[in-house]
């Protein structure tokens, strides 16, 4: 049975969100690539949000789970 390659922009996207939300600078960004760059960069605003709104640790957990599905 093979497995089916995960998208790789929902990837860059949840890799940034998970940048954002642990603080890091969004110059950390490992995409080459326009569009990679751009969703991870989305991924890390939408993260940096949830970070300041204080989403994280226990209260951001709900979060994660939309995140990572």
């Amino acid at each position: 049975m093979k497995r089916q390659k995960r998208d790789v922009y929902a990837r860059a996207f949840k890799r940034g969100y998970m940048a954002g939300v642990s603080g890091k600078s969004k110059d950390s960004c490992p995409a080459e690539q326009a569009e990679l760059r751009q969703e991870w960069l989305n991924g890390w605003r939408e993260g940096r949000t949830d970070n300041w709104e204080g989403m994280t640790g226990v209260s951001g957990i709900h979060k994660m789970s939309n995140v990572t599905a």
